[in-house]
């Protein structure tokens, strides 16, 4: 086994893994702390996890990929550390991050729907002055008194777009394909659905409704829209000036 310490939003991880690849994949997060906690893998768990890539292709009537030992590896030691990380109020969230001018705005919708694209269209506008968090899985730190931080994390997506950074989140948008760019403030009971999907859903019961909680206190201090926009540059013009309100 090979055994590494990675600080990852804000927590101090020991990985323990068979092969280097997922040590590889989060070298930019290695820390010698104490570890909060600890994940490791077996040869079992990487056959579950080939099995659950298969199914799911399967089911949804695409070809199987033909993942490497590393890359099914990488998958169950990312699954293990979202189910950890609920204890500590933070939760994997399925959507592109961005940093503009130190607050975080976060892009989901459902797989295909463009909230990478969405999230380029705003660093093509913005320029230097944004910066991508994380364009795939961010890591989302709920407290009451301080509000919701979104984390980078080494689980960035196939381009490999985020960093190590951490910053306040201070909207999410929903996007929704459309002829036309418009943006609509939505209420909690409005982006509910859309939340509870777009969050990793624990295994364990206890920590499904520890998330779901972490939901209710999520949408009291970020404020919610949905998106109607096509890819064209004018998108994120309409979206970036409409989130400039305050919540």
């Amino acid at each position: 086994m090979i055994t590494k310490k990675y600080k990852i939003a804000g927590r101090v991880i020991e990985i323990s893994s068979i092969h280097e690849a997922v040590h590889k994949n989060c070298q930019d997060y290695e820390t010698n702390a104490e570890p909060d906690f600890s994940v490791m893998t077996t040869l079992e768990d990487i056959m579950r996890e080939r099995e659950k890539v298969r199914h799911k292709y399967f089911s949804e009537g695409n070809p199987v990929p033909n993942y490497s030992e590393g890359t099914l590896e990488d998958i169950t030691i990312h699954r293990k550390i979202a189910e950890e990380m609920v204890s500590y109020d933070t939760f994997v969230f399925h959507g592109s991050a961005i940093e503009v001018d130190g607050q975080g705005y976060l892009f989901t919708a459902k797989s295909g729907t463009g909230k990478s694209t969405h999230a380029r269209l705003w660093r093509e506008l913005l320029g230097d002055r944004a910066v991508m968090v994380n364009d795939d899985k961010p890591l989302l730190r709920v407290t009451k008194d301080n509000g919701v931080i979104v984390y980078g994390s080494p689980y960035n997506g196939k381009h490999r777009l985020g960093e190590n950074i951490s910053v306040p989140l201070k909207a999410i948008g929903i996007i929704i394909r459309a002829d036309e760019n418009r943006i609509e403030r939505i209420t909690k009971r409005e982006a509910y659905p859309m939340l509870v999907q777009q969050s990793y859903h624990p295994v364990n019961p206890e920590k499904m409704k520890r998330t779901l909680d972490l939901l209710d206190i999520l949408v009291e201090h970020v404020a919610l829209y949905n998106l109607y926009c096509n890819m064209e540059p004018e998108a994120a013009e309409v979206s970036y000036t409409a989130m400039q309100e305050e919540p």
